[in-house]
């Protein structure tokens, strides 16, 4: 009987994860960010580029002239992430649901931002003076001050086109003689102009009632509270565990890290990015590259350290083998062959230290940072980056953060070890009663 509730329990867990996981929204959201993160990527490797390596080679105007390079990348990377992610949700959210002209829901996303965006703003002239300025867009609105906006107006703004561009009264159709590209054009033409014109109607009240935009109420109001919420030590130790308990249902993190907690590590990247490059200080200790850095030894559950554990402590063969196997792949965080050779999927003993080793390098990580020992991660490393590569990489060139992930890695075989022998006599108790039967 408790077998069985505890059984039901578990399909029913299942199932709420794997529903919250497909939901549209989230996937599209998901899909959107793993599509810009080249571009997070590129920002990062000019950002080390123009303040480490370049100022090692080059002096005087001859560093300027060269940093050229690293600026107009950043521009065209972390300065405009806030119109790019809002035209990339419009593009995956139409195509989730097969929707025929996911570029023109790309546009109407991209093209909905910008109309909610102030006419003007203040910027700061070479004499350090504040003045406003109509009819620009400065890279405060269009980056990474935009992007959780972006998100949001994304959504929304390519719901509502898709809902209009379905009603077949509001298509205007001229035939088949015409070339695809106008006839599609024509086809989302009024539903463009509602949209479009519904949200400016909204952008003019705001400013004429009250002074203020869309962007910055959805920025003070929901995506700051969020950002602090989600990626305070707590939340994102609570939502990161939370990911890799989903591993032990044989279901993907991303279902919750993902969906919810990455989008917001990556805005606090970003901001690392912006600073280090304009030389301020940097704002956030917790970020996406910390987390892949400290938290992803080997893959999700800082498997690597298993594998370590597994080769010092396991006298199991098929746990060796699966180690073997898993080797190559495990340098780059690449750990499915572990998760579900091992397993990890509905294995209690090893979801222990799945979940504990991650936690302890997000907090050990967290607490050299945070007492100056190691510099905060401020570039954006391709998550397949070896370890050591990737603390060095992340953090600018910071030797002492490569010593900190080797003592997490030492830290997490240990705590392995026990978990290991008592994975090797389940497997050796579930051998023998094979056998009996």
């Amino acid at each position: 009987m408790e077998e069985t509730k505890k059984q039901k329990f578990i399909d029913g867990f299942t199932a709420f994860a794997a529903k919250f996981g497909s939901e549209i929204h989230l996937r599209s959201l998901r899909d959107a960010f793993a599509t810009l993160m080249p571009l997070y990527i590129l920002a990062g490797l000019a950002v080390l580029l123009n303040n480490t390596v370049f100022t090692w080679i080059f002096k005087g105007a001859t560093l300027t002239s060269v940093q050229y390079w690293g600026t107009v990348v950043i521009n065209g990377t972390l300065n405009i992430s806030g119109l790019a992610i809002a035209a990339l949700i419009g593009y995956h959210l139409a195509v989730n649901r097969d929707f025929e002209n996911p570029l023109a829901a790309a546009i109407v996303s991209l093209a909905t931002l910008v109309v909610m965006m102030p006419n003007s703003s203040k910027i700061t002239t070479v004499a350090n003076k504040t003045v406003e300025a109509a009819g620009i867009l400065p890279f405060s609105n269009i980056g990474t001050g935009a992007m959780f906006a972006g998100i949001i107006i994304g959504l929304v703004a390519t719901e509502c086109f898709i809902k209009l561009s379905n009603i077949d009264k509001l298509k205007i159709n001229l035939g088949d003689e015409i070339p695809p590209a106008v006839g599609e054009s024509f086809n989302v033409l009024i539903p463009v102009l509602i949209v479009m014109s519904g949200f400016g109607i909204l952008s003019a009240l705001l400013f004429n009632l009250t002074g203020l935009n869309l962007i910055t109420l959805i920025t003070t109001f929901i995506q700051e509270p969020l950002r602090h919420i989600g990626t305070s030590l707590p939340g994102c130790l609570i939502l990161y565990a939370l990911g890799n308990l989903l591993w032990f249902f044989g279901i993907h993190q991303s279902v919750i890290y993902s969906s919810i907690l990455e989008p917001l590590l990556i805005i606090n990247m970003t901001q690392n990015i912006a600073a280090y490059q304009a030389g301020k200080a940097i704002p956030n200790i917790i970020n996406v590259s910390q987390i892949q850095t400290f938290a992803l030894l080997g893959g999700s559950g800082c498997t690597l350290c298993l594998l370590i554990a597994t080769f010092i402590v396991s006298r199991n063969k098929a746990s060796k083998s699966v180690a073997k196997l898993s080797v190559a792949p495990g340098i780059f965080n690449i750990n499915e062959p572990v998760i579900f050779g091992y397993p990890i999927v509905y294995n209690i003993a090893m979801i222990i230290p799945f979940i504990l080793v991650p936690t302890l390098g997000i907090i050990i990580s967290y607490a050299a940072t945070a007492a100056g020992i190691i510099s905060p991660c401020v570039v954006q490393t391709p998550w397949t980056t070896p370890v050591f590569l990737s603390a060095f990489f992340a953090t600018a060139g910071d030797w002492k953060a490569v010593v900190v992930q080797a003592i997490i890695l030492v830290l997490g075989v240990l705590i392995y070890m026990p978990f290991v022998k008592i994975n090797d006599r389940v497997m050796a108790k579930q051998a023998a009663e094979s056998t009996e039967e």
